[in-house]
């Protein structure tokens, strides 16, 4: 694993900065005016690549001017490979940087949107320990798994109007629920609001017909920390026969920047052992699942945040490639932007499960936070998702995934 690529901008030399010259993230943002902008992250600034575009420091067909890196993406491998080499150059220690200083601004004078524009959106459940956890506790340990999970990266197709940005609040949904001691189902605020820990993967290419694992591999552009806020109480009581529908139609929040697949080469990891060997056309074509670092904190209205989990990606079963390869084995068609979420990325240890649900056992064992103890998502509490993948003498950073819930708006009469 090569290490830390020097730049020019010193606070993207520091070891523990999520943007070095190694990241190069893509994202979209505005000053005072509104307009929205290509950026790409380094270190403690942004840097205005529809500004580059326009100067002539950098010529990809005028898709950086769109305010959405979609038109780029459709530009294909080629173009994604020759703008990371053009911004190495340009930000590299020693290159010439007195023509570029004006288009550094600090990330600290911007705002964050939508990195790309989401066409469809599929949430997959491809974590073993999570689904184990979930199947346990719903159905018993001797029937955890369904039958074919081991077979197939089991999905649902979701809701791309309600994916939004890091940073936007997110209102406790009302439903239909029905507990065990209700005789009939009601119509309420869901009392067991919960968030999922995921990482979304960004399809850059558009497709017409089934993929391989390889060919999906090429396809996605790079990847996002998604949360997919989700009302268990709602979902018990809609899922069966047909899956979640409006338990997960609230909001889905991702980070704001783009980790590109390239920046993430170094950390690609195998995935676990196969109990159940895959069919063919599914089954892995090397390390397609990566090393990466993950967290939850929560910090309640006016108090101190906690880390309430600490799992790693490499925890997948089913990689994005294979999500992506199932997805289309049917001959459906992908587009530049479709996002697939892997859903909930928990391991093997309490600490590590990455949804309340699991962390509080479906509220039978809540668990302790700086100043109380949660069960489930409190009016006012903050959940914020990390990540990172760890090189020598750098890292990775994926930014925040973060949102904050707000009581249930009163119901219309």
């Amino acid at each position: 694993m090569s290490g830390l690529l020097r730049s020019w901008v010193e606070s993207a030399n520091a070891p523990d900065a999520d943007f070095p010259l190694n990241n190069l993230p893509y994202g979209v943002f505005s000053l005072d005016d509104e307009t929205h902008r290509c950026g790409v992250a380094l270190g403690a600034f942004v840097i205005d690549v529809a500004g580059l575009e326009r100067a002539g420091h950098l010529a990809f067909q005028g898709t950086l001017q769109t305010g959405v890196w979609n038109d780029f993406m459709a530009l294909g491998c080629d173009a994604w490979h020759d703008l990371r080499v053009a911004l190495t150059a340009l930000f590299a220690e020693g290159a010439e940087e007195g023509a570029l200083q004006s288009f550094l601004i600090p990330l600290a004078d911007v705002r964050l949107h939508m990195p790309f524009r989401v066409s469809e959106f599929t949430d997959f459940y491809a974590s073993r320990h999570h689904a184990t956890n979930v199947g346990t506790m719903f159905r018993g340990a001797e029937n955890a798994l369904p039958p074919n999970w081991l077979h197939i990266p089991i999905g649902y197709n979701g809701r791309a109007s309600s994916v939004v940005v890091s940073g936007t609040d997110v209102r406790r949904p009302w439903g239909q629920v029905k507990s065990l001691e209700d005789d009939a189902p009601r119509f309420a605020p869901s009392a067991k609001f919960d968030i999922e820990l995921e990482l979304g993967a960004v399809v850059g290419q558009p497709s017409d017909g089934p993929l391989t694992v390889t060919e999906a591999f090429a396809n996605i552009f790079g990847y996002v920390l998604l949360n997919d806020w989700s009302a268990r109480d709602i979902q018990a009581w809609e899922y069966q026969p047909l899956g979640p529908f409006q338990s997960k139609a609230t909001a889905t929040s991702i980070s704001p920047w783009i980790i590109s697949s390239a920046a993430l080469e170094p950390f690609r990891c195998a995935p676990p052992a196969r109990e159940v060997p895959l069919l063919p056309h599914l089954q892995d074509d090397g390390p397609m699942t990566y090393d990466i670092a993950l967290e939850v904190a929560l910090q309640p209205e006016g108090g101190t945040e906690t880390i309430i989990a600490n799992t790693n990606a490499s925890e997948l079963y089913y990689s994005a490639a294979q999500q992506l390869a199932h997805h289309s084995a049917c001959g459906c068609p992908m587009r530049a932007g479709d996002l697939l979420g892997s859903g909930t990325i928990s391991g093997p240890t309490k600490s590590a499960r990455g949804s309340m649900l699991e962390l509080s056992w479906n509220g039978a064992e809540p668990f302790s936070i700086n100043g109380g103890t949660r069960s489930f998502i409190e009016e006012g509490d903050t959940l914020t998702l990390r990540g990172h993948a760890k090189g020598q003498g750098y890292r990775i950073g994926f930014g925040e995934c973060r949102g904050k819930v707000l009581p249930a708006l009163p119901q219309k009469a």
